[in-house]
């Protein structure tokens, strides 16, 4: 069975050469196939750097999606374009999106978006929450909140469309596939200290039309498995939305990146 290792919410742009070189060693001490990143990696002038540092630290696959940090300091269109020529040119990168389905063996594939908090759940008209993204993403920066609303579940509309597309297209071909998104795609999967986010916080943490693709997607196919690995919440959880359809979220600390439990793809 393929090994994976995983982390998320690494925020490299906030520690040292030695912090990356320790996770590095952290990731690859038990020998992975190779290792999944579930976005907030760096920011938008240090990425290349920081993915192309534990790309020669790891030697071996590293299937990435971006989250909202990854954006910061630079526009959504440009970072895609530098992860599409990175992609193609590096031995070992590979950013989900422009990859379609992957094969790593024995019956599994992986797929993925970056996802996004597509203001669809909570209390979109009420939430007092005031994201960096709004002042830090070219895209949504200085939006008025109903152009704001717009452009997320528009970004929210394109994960979910891709999705729709290349889950079933990897389970034409695979029984099971291992979906990578940065976003939450259910409510109940976006973890704060052991409970559900409240309202405040669901519209900007939850990409709800992701989620519906998936459901549909596996509803359709009660034979396959989908295994979804997410972050952004900084919780850490675990739910069963489907019995054949498991969300993990993963837990970070700003200032101390580290891996998470590996991949149990039995």
């Amino acid at each position: 069975m393929p090994r994976l290792a995983w982390a998320t919410d690494i925020h490299l742009d906030f520690v040292s050469a030695a912090a990356l070189a320790w996770l590095a060693a952290r990731l690859a001490e038990d020998g992975p196939d190779g290792v999944v990143l579930s976005g907030d990696l760096s920011s938008s002038p240090t990425l290349i750097e920081h993915l192309e540092a534990l790309a020669a630290r790891l030697a071996r696959p590293i299937y990435f999606v971006l989250g909202n940090h990854d954006f910061y300091g630079g526009s959504i269109a440009a970072v895609r374009a530098r992860m599409r020529e990175l992609t193609a040119a590096s031995a070992w990168l590979r950013w989900l999106p422009a990859c379609g389905a992957i094969d790593v063996g024995d019956g599994w594939s992986v797929v993925g978006h970056d996802g996004w908090g597509d203001g669809r759940a909570g209390d979109v008209d009420g939430s007092r929450v005031q994201l960096n993204d709004w002042r830090a993403i070219r895209e949504l920066a200085g939006l008025p909140r109903p152009a704001r609303v717009a452009a997320l579940r528009a970004l929210g509309d394109e994960a979910a469309a891709h999705l729709a597309e290349v889950v079933p297209a990897a389970l034409a071909r695979t029984s099971k596939v291992l979906v990578v998104t940065h976003v939450p795609p259910f409510a109940d999967a976006c973890w704060h200290e052991g409970a559900r986010s409240d309202d405040d916080w669901l519209p900007w943490f939850t990409g709800v039309a992701a989620g519906e693709a998936l459901r549909a997607a596996l509803a359709a196919r009660p034979a396959c498995r989908a295994l979804v690995v997410c972050g952004h919440t900084h919780g850490e959880g675990a739910i069963d939305v489907l019995p054949n359809l498991r969300v993990l979220t993963g837990g970070a600390d700003y200032g101390a990146p580290a891996p998470q439990p590996p991949l149990d793809l039995r």
